[in-house]
């Protein structure tokens, strides 16, 4: 008889093996976890990098909400959370870093590719590092000086691992005078940028005050005007300007015949260019400028053989003008 054809009643059920057995003993998580035992290796690194990614931001979204609480400052609160989530992320990148890199070898062989990794990712922080050390001991500027770096310009006020401040001078402000910004320089950009220091070894620069004088003005008299309002000025500067020099000719080859104050002559399109070239301290430069132009103006004004030159457009009719021999049409 066919078993299809016995009644209902009489039907049986295969006797249970034993691997089914077993299967059965398992709990839920044996189970799950021999599931991902047979998903091939990649796979199961995705799965666990994902929970350690989810993990982190449920970390991160409760850390931040008891700073919020606790915190009521917005600056304060913006820190904290730009630092958890510096913090979190590194931990992430070890712990991720870890999983995929667990078959290739020992701890010291995956120490040493996030090392690569970092130094690759890191490069401007570690010369920033690098640039720092250099400052300490080369010291080619120190906290006080005024310097220009690339395009900069500015006193110092900080240097620090990463970076050194700068208080600006210049840009849309004459004569280097502060504008009141501050300006913070990665320290890598000195071996990148020229470094000019104002005030290092020698606490002096050149300064040249440009006067023009018509032509048919006395240029001999106001050059000598010029002279002597300098050297009033300068002459208690001149002293320490030389003994600056000797000091920094100990270390750099530098040598000056003439510190005293002179002033040259050139002839320009609108008149005669005298230029007084005089030393001056870095801060005083617009100080003492102007003392200089408020004597220049004084002089002049009461000369009644000087006039100072500008731009005009001027008619000059030979035949009444010049030297009486050169005349024409006379």
């Amino acid at each position: 008889m066919d078993k299809f054809s016995k009644p209902v009643a009489e039907w049986t059920l295969p006797e249970p093996t034993d691997d089914w057995n077993q299967r059965q003993a398992n709990t839920f998580s044996d189970q799950i976890a021999g599931w991902l035992k047979e998903v091939p290796g990649h796979y199961l690194q995705i799965v666990e990098s994902l929970i350690v990614i989810i993990v982190l931001i449920l970390i991160h979204i409760i850390a931040i909400r008891i700073v919020y609480k606790k915190i009521d400052d917005p600056v304060v609160q913006y820190k904290w959370k730009k630092k958890l989530g510096y913090l979190l992320s590194f931990f992430g990148f070890l712990i991720i870093g870890h999983i995929w890199f667990e078959g290739v070898g020992s701890l010291t062989t995956f120490v040493g590719l996030v090392s690569a990794g970092l130094a690759i990712a890191l490069r401007e922080p570690l010369v920033d590092i690098a640039g720092w050390v250099f400052l300490l001991w080369n010291k080619p500027f120190d906290v006080g000086d005024r310097i220009q770096i690339g395009d900069i310009k500015g006193d110092v006020i900080d240097i620090r691992l990463f970076k050194f401040s700068l208080l600006e001078i210049g840009n849309w402000v004459h004569a280097d005078q502060s504008t009141g910004r501050i300006i913070h320089v990665p320290n890598h950009n000195i071996f990148r940028d020229a470094i000019a220091n104002y005030t290092s070894e020698i606490d002096f620069i050149w300064n040249e005050i440009e006067v023009v004088v018509t032509f048919e003005s006395d240029w001999k008299k106001a050059k000598q005007i010029l002279q002597e309002i300098a050297n009033e000025h300068l002459k208690d500067f001149v002293e320490d300007a030389e003994a600056q020099t000797r000091r920094a000719a100990e270390h750099y080859l530098i040598h000056y015949h003439h510190l005293t104050p002179i002033v040259y002559t050139e002839v320009v399109r609108d008149g005669i260019k005298l230029t007084v070239r005089h030393l001056t301290k870095p801060r005083h430069k617009r100080n003492t400028s102007q003392m200089i132009w408020e004597d220049i103006l004084d002089r002049f004004n009461k000369a009644k053989d000087i006039d100072f030159a500008y731009q005009t457009t001027r008619v000059f009719q030979n035949k009444f003008e010049g030297k009486p021999n050169l005349r024409r049409g006379k």
